[in-house]
């Protein structure tokens, strides 16, 4: 077997040796009960904060503003395990949102964590300080020094806000892959800091074992997620299959496949379009993961991704030898054979772009309609070339190059329904670099096609 791998299978042949990946019919249902589920804690530590409080307590000097404290407190630590929870890649939850989904739901929640949770600080503090009639600042400074495990609460959120400042676009620009992840490594370490002092003097907590068993079990289960799904289930399958480098093939000159070769691939729940993070166990290399598309599925022994070389790391496998180790987290993402409402498909692709739509041509069912459009700026630039003309021919589907410099080759209303005159009516899988993938949704909403059939996922952080 070759390293790109065997090009002449179909999906019916593919399923007598891999087990299917498809969602299973009830993780719609099963999103809705999460959602359902969330919505009732959010509920519960509400009524926590409100059964805490009496009239009297309310109507004292900074009753109120300690009242207010107390509830911003609750409502934004429970956002606060919420947004780690949204990147906790719970396998349903991947699979029927999609990556990008839960990251963008991350990144809006998560700013409003820190607003709610400073607000409490700042509530408590004047609160307390009314009530005690002193200064805010010297009613702070005995929080710091009187209270137990205010100290460590601050220090957490000190840590929050730095992943926050890390996480803001014009920092993420100036900042290393690697760094970045470092940095948010720090929200496991500053949520473990706040918790006892929640325990200790959270008068919704003290007395109140039903509270108090509650809030201890949102924190097990939250830390019990980030555990299996973060940790356990990763090592566990990169054991399992033991991948380690079979080959590196130069596809352009900034693009590089690397076949992996495994113990019993078939069983890797893996479908056309997602992606797997990948983790180089070399020294300097092995305590970072990054994203890449599958380009070719698993066919019991080998799996392969083709990377374009952005990076330290991307720049890194290039050079790898063969025979070396590597650790996988995933398969992630939505962007699968499963999103189609329809029996006819168009994929749109550029550059590097291609590869997670070689490998979900590969997927899709014999009898689906299939067109393929890639865009790159000359013959030696479009990757996986062969392949995809071969797919396309196996399926007995259409193939559009646009080859040439940007400016001749923009995708426009007018030249989609030149290449495709029946796109309205077709589900459209995208991708490819965000300005591509912005002007071809501009093209796409343009010429009539429905929102729910375009389909694009983006998976980096």
């Amino acid at each position: 077997m070759n390293d790109t791998l065997t090009l002449s299978r179909t999906r019916a042949d593919a399923s007598a040796w891999r087990l299917p990946a498809r969602r299973p019919w009830h993780s719609d249902r099963s999103v809705d009960l999460v959602a359902g589920m969330l919505g009732l804690g959010l509920g519960i530590v509400i009524a926590l904060a409100i059964d805490a409080q009496s009239w009297g307590a309310l109507n004292a000097p900074g009753g109120w503003l300690t009242f207010g404290g107390r509830i911003t407190g609750l409502v934004g630590t429970y956002a606060m395990l919420l947004v780690v929870l949204l990147a906790g890649r719970v396998p349903v939850v991947e699979r029927t949102l999609g990556h990008d989904v839960l990251m963008r739901w991350h990144r809006r929640l998560a700013p409003w964590t820190l607003v709610l949770i400073a607000a409490h600080g700042v509530l408590i503090t004047v609160g307390y300080a009314r009530m005690a009639h002193t200064g805010a600042w010297h009613q702070y400074w005995l929080l710091l020094t009187s209270y137990p495990g205010i100290l460590t609460a601050t220090a957490g959120f000190a840590m929050l806000v730095m992943a926050a400042v890390t996480s803001a676009r014009i920092a993420r620009r100036r900042m290393r892959y690697e760094t970045w992840w470092a940095v948010h490594l720090y929200t496991y370490l500053a949520l473990a800091l706040s918790f006892s002092h929640q325990l200790a003097i959270g008068v919704m907590f003290l007395g109140h074992p039903l509270a108090r068993a509650f809030w201890t079990a949102l924190w097990i289960g939250t830390a019990g997620v980030v555990f299996v799904y973060r940790i356990l289930l990763p090592v566990w399958r990169s054991t399992f299959h033991q991948l380690r480098v079979a080959s590196v093939r130069r596809e352009t000159d900034d693009v590089v496949s690397v076949l992996l070769e495994g113990r019993r691939l078939r069983l890797m729940p893996i479908a056309g379009g997602q992606f797997i993070q990948l983790r180089i166990l070399r020294r300097g290399l092995w305590w970072q993961a990054h994203p890449y598309s599958v380009s070719a599925l698993p066919d019991g022994r080998f799996l392969r991704i083709t990377v374009k070389e952005l990076g330290d790391h991307s720049g890194a496998l290039a050079a790898l030898e063969p025979g070396t180790r590597v650790a996988i987290e995933g398969p992630y993402g939505a962007f699968t054979a499963d999103a189609r409402t329809s029996d006819r498909v168009a994929m749109i692709g550029a550059g590097v772009g291609v590869t997670p739509l070689r490998a979900l041509l590969e997927d899709l069912p014999e009898h689906v309609d299939t067109v393929l459009v890639a865009r790159a700026h000359d013959e030696q630039s479009l990757v996986l070339r062969d392949e995809l003309r071969a797919l396309i021919k196996l399926r007995r589907g259409r193939l559009h190059e646009l080859l040439g410099p940007r400016r001749h080759t923009q995708i426009s209303p007018h030249s989609l329904l030149e290449l495709i005159p029946d796109i309205a009516h077709r589900d459209v899988f995208i991708c490819g670099p965000t300005g591509f993938t912005t002007t071809v949704l501009r093209a796409l909403r343009a010429v009539g096609v429905p929102a729910d059939r375009i389909h694009h996922e983006a998976f980096a952080f």
